[in-house]
């Protein structure tokens, strides 16, 4: 079966119509597999890439299956962030409205007392955060005996988070024969014994098993030495000049520096904090989504689930833990079959990392060198340098790395030298091989944390 069309898949006419008021005619593989199972009631496993329309697959379903008279909880949707939440809130709202269908977001964070005056006014369908669910069930805010759905999306990322216990707790709270959908881009081994203890016979959708990340995507990788990093990240966002960019970094002290450092060189940035508050984090992702700044500088757990319309790159400034990050780091750009650019950053040590993940992941993940202002191919590069960065022996004048160094610069490695700060006297001084004279520990990190840091983070890191 290969459906041309929402309507050949179950969709009722109230729900086109709202589809067509925003331009979406034709359903992709993974709703096209998905919304006849879960309309049918069956528990479905649904594993795609990010950025495939797995919202609306199960979310269409949804909505059609709320019974909009009844004036209680009849659907109930988790997500692993506030953003996710609150992006699914957005989209439930857009196309129930004109079913008449109340939605309400019960978000972490969040003032609860207002949560609960909302919920008096009988929402039928509800999404949120695993912990803030769970709490306000155990208090009886929330009443589960008409629930007969349940979604958790990106229920991997869940687990990540530590909501298991909250939302085996949920479960255990609904009717016995609800129906469960779980959603994610990839399946660990906790959310397959998950599914084989809680599902009856589900419906498992996989769209291209095989390929883990959106097949619009370019991977290219710039090796280079560790402190010209910031000064590459700067070449690459000039030269391939996005409207919206992400840099994802692994350290949470590191999201200033790299923010503070991006707005010295003249590209505007702002930091998305994991322990921000939520009107400080709504106030940064509504700038960047709005076109205030450029760069949105941010760790995994702060940028779980985010949806980015018109993001245009990602560039991983420190490389994923693992292949499972770099697929989720990556589904923020080339959505809904778009294009996107994922670059990564890296020392030469960390080549090896690439190379594990174009392996474990099925992707072409090349190197790339930026010479002259241009982008190449390691063997285009003047010299006949090879992928390790290594010279034929006959090139005994080739000019030194260029991955890091000024552009359309030729300068031999004899004469490549950096100027660093010298002694107590305030007097600079010439330091062959560009090391620079060492600095207390605790000195260099305060001033490396603190650097360009929004105030409320000086605040809280202050002894």
């Amino acid at each position: 079966m290969n459906p041309t069309s929402f309507t050949a898949l179950g969709i009722e006419q109230s729900l086109m119509d709202s589809l067509s008021e925003y331009g979406i005619t034709d359903p992709t593989p993974v709703q096209a597999e998905a919304i006849p199972a879960i309309l049918k009631g069956a528990d479905v496993l649904a594993r795609s890439q990010t950025g495939t329309g797995k919202t609306l697959a199960y979310l269409l379903p949804v909505l059609q299956g709320i019974d909009a008279e009844r004036k209680s909880a009849q659907k109930l949707v988790i997500a692993p962030t506030q953003e996710l939440a609150m992006q699914i809130v957005r989209e439930g709202e857009k196309y129930g409205e004109n079913l008449g269908i109340n939605v309400l977001g019960l978000i972490g964070g969040a003032a609860l007392k207002r949560q609960v005056e909302k919920l008096k006014q009988h929402p039928q369908l509800l999404v949120g955060t695993p912990g803030r669910i769970r709490e306000l069930i155990e208090t009886r805010k929330v009443k589960m005996h008409e629930v007969n759905t349940i979604v958790v999306d990106e229920v991997d990322q869940v687990f990540q988070l530590g909501g298991a216990a909250d939302v085996d707790r949920i479960l255990r709270s609904a009717l016995r024969d609800r129906q469960l959908v779980f959603l994610s881009a990839t399946v660990s081994e906790e959310t397959a014994a998950l599914v084989k203890r809680e599902m009856n016979a589900p419906v498992e959708i996989g769209i291209d098993p095989d390929q883990s990340t959106a097949k619009g995507l370019e991977h290219y990788y710039f090796a280079g030495d560790e402190r010209d990093k910031i000064e590459t990240l700067r070449r690459v966002i000039r030269h391939y000049d996005p409207k919206k960019a992400i840099v994802f970094v692994n350290q949470t002290e590191t999201i200033a520096e790299v923010q503070g450092k991006l707005n010295y060189m003249g590209l505007s940035a702002e930091g998305l904090y994991a322990d921000a508050d939520k009107l400080t984090r709504s106030r940064v992702l509504s700038g960047f989504r709005s076109g205030k700044f450029k760069v949105l500088v941010a760790s995994d757990v702060a940028a779980r689930g985010l949806d980015i319309e018109g993001l245009e790159m990602v560039v991983n400034y420190d490389p994923p833990a693992d292949s499972e990050h770099y697929v989720h780091r990556a589904g923020r750009t080339g959505r809904m079959g778009r294009s996107g650019l994922v670059l990564s950053l890296v020392t030469h040590r960390q080549i090896f990392i690439m190379n594990k993940f174009a392996r474990e992941l099925g992707i072409s993940l090349e190197e790339r060198r930026l010479y002259g202002g241009k982008v190449l191919k390691p063997g285009a590069l003047p010299g006949g340098r090879g992928p390790s960065g290594t010279r034929k022996p006959s090139d005994k004048k080739a000019t030194a790395d260029v991955s890091g160094g000024g552009e359309g610069r030729n300068r031999t490695a004899k004469e490549e030298t950096r100027r660093a700060p010298g002694p107590a006297k305030g007097k600079n001084e010439w330091v062959r091989g560009g090391k620079q004279p060492e600095r207390k520990g605790s000195e260099r990190d305060r001033d490396r944390k603190n650097k360009g840091a929004p105030k409320w983070l000086k605040d809280k890191k202050r002894p």
